[in-house]
């Protein structure tokens, strides 16, 4: 795999969504039980590999998920990025400069050649985290606003203010919550 530096939201996005994931997180228990939904992570964030995945490649990836919590629970931007250095190293290859399709000059970083599936998504999700510090700052990483819920996401969105590790479900959540409160409590919906 060559990650491009510049793309930090593709990392972003696998890491967020790796973390919900996590039966810490779902109510519903392990987003990734085994290898036929990791198959469908993967794909899901245009990540392609020859071979399926195993058992033992979810293990490593959930192993992997309780690192990346780790990171974006950080107090500090020098921890974040100490953090991610480790996980880029697991299988990160020093940077290169290389033609993209359309002919211009791109960073990436590419993965050794016997880099396990883990170690792939640790290089990529590091550049992610690297690129929100990088470009945002640390106090991107933030909890889940949602009562209850123990997710934890970095917010890339470009006002910075995203509250819910999973908008479409913890934010509809809270939505529907007020609201029913708001109708119990007869107030008028404006």
């Amino acid at each position: 795999m060559k990650i491009p530096i510049d793309d930090y939201a593709w990392g972003v996005a696998v890491a967020n969504d790796l973390v919900a994931t996590s039966p810490t997180v779902r109510a519903d228990g392990d987003g990734l039980p085994g290898p036929s939904a990791l198959a469908d992570f993967l794909a899901a964030h245009r990540l392609r590999r020859d071979d399926p995945p195993t058992d033992e490649d979810v293990r490593q990836v959930h192993f992997l998920r309780r690192e990346v919590r780790g990171i974006i629970e950080t107090e500090t931007a020098d921890q974040a990025v100490a953090g991610a250095t480790v996980l880029i190293r697991r299988a990160g290859l020093p940077p290169t400069l290389e033609l993209d399709d359309e002919g211009r000059w791109e960073w990436r970083v590419p993965t050794t050649p016997e880099a396990s599936l883990a170690d792939e998504l640790a290089a990529l999700v590091a550049i992610g985290i690297l690129g929100v510090v990088r470009t945002l700052g640390h106090e991107r990483f933030r909890p889940c606003a949602a009562p209850g819920c123990r997710g934890v996401f970095a917010d890339i969105s470009r006002a910075g203010r995203r509250r819910y590790c999973m908008p479409d479900l913890c934010g509809n959540r809270v939505n529907v919550a007020n609201h029913r409160a708001r109708q119990r409590e007869g107030t008028p919906i404006r």
